[in-house]
């Protein structure tokens, strides 16, 4: 399944400014890494294409495009697997990575500046936007995946689910809208798995 930040259009930042609720989603994140038993990363995930430990390997992948972008490079560079890590230091290496993609985004500057993501060009803002949103998902299916709490900061998450909602239409998907059709939530969902759900994840 691709990830959240696949191909989304031009569109007005939901959060003024994304990077705190980027940070939250990256630390987040960071701690169901470091909470992944070795036994199991071989186990699949809520997204079809990644089991545990391809899934760990691609989040260091979206914490490296988030830096190439900011830094003026391309994202398509960077291989959507990381595998120049190690099992035992996929943890160590998203918290890395993690910092760099904060520290990349630091100045205000960058907010309004025009970059190129991979699925055209838009603010820096709406691309940090973006990556907080991919992050969200793909920590979703990390914590489902391993066990873990998988509901991160409701405000940052329901903020989110706003977004994606007037971005990401319910039909058609496919194509030149690369998610699966929208999962009815269970009873009691929060909003971070709605909006795993709104991109077509199930548990």
């Amino acid at each position: 399944m691709t990830p959240l930040a696949g191909r989304l259009p031009l569109m007005t930042n939901p959060i003024p400014d994304a990077r705190p609720a980027y940070r939250t989603a990256l630390d987040w994140v960071g701690s169901l890494a470091a909470g992944v038993r070795p036994e199991q990363l071989s186990d699949p995930t809520p997204c079809d294409d990644y089991d545990v430990r391809t899934l760990l390997r691609h989040l260091v992948t979206t914490a490296r495009r988030a830096v190439a972008i900011a830094e003026g490079g391309s994202a398509l560079d960077i291989p959507t697997i990381s595998t120049d890590v190690a099992d035992h230091d996929l943890a160590t290496a998203y918290a890395q990575e993690a910092k760099r993609a904060l520290d990349a985004w630091s100045d205000d500057a960058m907010l309004a500046a025009e970059v190129t993501v991979p699925w055209g060009r838009i603010t820096g803002g709406q691309a940090v936007w973006a990556y907080t949103s991919e992050t969200l998902v793909h920590g979703w299916d990390l914590a489902v995946a391993t066990g873990q709490p998988s509901e991160a900061d409701p405000t940052v998450a329901e903020a989110v689910l706003v977004a994606a909602r007037r971005a990401i239409p319910a039909e058609p998907r496919g194509g030149d809208v690369p998610f699966a059709p929208p999962v009815d939530p269970a009873p009691g969902a929060g909003p971070t798995e709605r909006l795993a759900n709104w991109t077509g994840r199930r548990r």
